[in-house]
């Protein structure tokens, strides 16, 4: 059986998530509005796979929504130029720790980012 592992994944938002969205806009006070508004995720699946799952509201066998609302609602598109540079991941732990080291990163960079 092929070992699970996991990828850090960013999607581009649309920038109204920063006007219409409040707990988006309080966690980057640092944005100015230059660079875009992005969502850091990890999962099991591809990137492509996963944000077609937060696109359409994904919910597990027992009824767990597994989708973002944001990214449901201002998902764009992914930006693999942002990710690609990090390799899979074998635990989901150590995925968890790396979307929150890149959503930082990139946060510090000048970009609004959402991150669980």
């Amino acid at each position: 059986m092929p070992r699970t592992e996991y990828r850090v994944y960013v999607v581009e938002l649309s920038k109204r998530v920063f006007t219409e969205n409040t707990k988006f806009r309080l966690a980057n006070p640092q944005f100015n509005g230059v660079l875009e508004c992005l969502y850091v995720g990890m999962t099991s699946k591809t990137p492509k796979e996963r944000l077609q799952q937060h696109k359409t509201g994904y919910r597990n066998k027992k009824g767990y929504k597994l989708s973002s609302n944001i990214v449901q609602k201002y998902g764009m598109y992914l930006r693999p130029s942002l990710y690609n540079h990090i390799d899979p991941l074998p635990t989901r732990h150590q995925a968890l720790q790396m979307e929150k080291i890149l959503a930082l990163e990139l946060r510090r960079k000048g970009y609004a980012v959402w991150f669980n």
